[in-house]
């Protein structure tokens, strides 16, 4: 017997991670759970849907969830629980994972102890919490109907043979960091045979508040809107299978090799 398969974007508020939701509500029909740290649940759908033509209130269902907290992230998942229909057997069929934050250091000297804490916790240790107590939510064999993508949203930067410019310290090596998370928990899925995949995703540049100190920069055609990198990773996401597993990929499904 099949379960009932939903969406889950965390956080799912600004810039990529809201394009993800609103793309996710506009292209499907599954339920579609996301978290938010400010404002009343009321504001935020607001904000989410406000775009949006023909979609039913009802498919999103939001929850409070601060990345630097772990009870938040406990009891966001408890919340999440407890939002699930009780007759059926619920599973993820998609869930994104994008979290991130960049403090850019271009030399020794830019270091600082309380930034390079905030990186960590937010692009590598978050994910870490994320997986503690949302992995509950993946299928079981009786369940699936396909295989759960299970996506953290990476960076190319985090590649470490790719590694030609230096500079960004902190941004970088959590970012290696969170792609041998993504590695370690997939391996974990293959050894529980759960039907799910983990794969870290690279959406290119996008225009958003962390990247905006260095649009000038990127390459004519290469900074995104992020209604387009969504678009593309969602894509790249639903092509990829089992010999895809545990690596990253970018937003035209070609390996970032670690």
């Amino acid at each position: 017997m099949g379960g009932k398969p939903f969406i889950f974007i965390c956080p799912s508020t600004r810039g990529l991670s809201l394009a993800l939701t609103r793309h996710f509500l506009r292209t499907t029909d599954l339920p579609v759970y996301a978290t938010y740290r400010g404002g009343t649940p009321q504001s935020v759908a607001s904000d989410i849907l406000s775009p949006l033509k023909d979609v039913k209130v009802s498919r999103l269902t939001l929850f409070p969830l601060d990345l630097t907290n772990e009870r938040s992230i406990a009891a966001a998942a408890e919340k999440l629980s407890d939002s699930l229909p009780k007759d059926k057997d619920s599973y993820l069929h998609t869930a994104f994972f994008t979290g991130g934050v960049l403090h850019p250091e271009k030399q020794p000297a830019d270091l600082d102890a309380d930034a390079i804490q905030h990186t960590f916790q937010i692009n590598a240790i978050a994910h870490l919490l994320l997986i503690k107590h949302f992995s509950r939510f993946l299928p079981t064999p009786r369940s699936a109907q396909g295989i759960t993508k299970w996506v953290h949203v990476s960076a190319r930067v985090g590649s470490i043979s790719d590694n030609r410019r230096g500079g960004w310290y902190s941004y970088r090596s959590s970012k290696a960091a969170l792609n041998q998370i993504i590695k370690t928990f997939d391996i974990q899925l293959q050894m529980k045979k759960t039907p799910a995949i983990c794969v870290g995703v690279h959406p290119g540049t996008v225009k958003t508040d962390l990247s905006k100190d260095y649009w000038t920069g990127v390459e004519k055609g290469k900074l995104f809107e992020p209604e387009y990198a969504a678009e593309k990773l969602v894509e790249v996401v639903d092509s990829l299978g089992q010999e895809h597993r545990g690596k990253v990929w970018d937003w035209a499904g070609k390996e970032v090799l670690p």
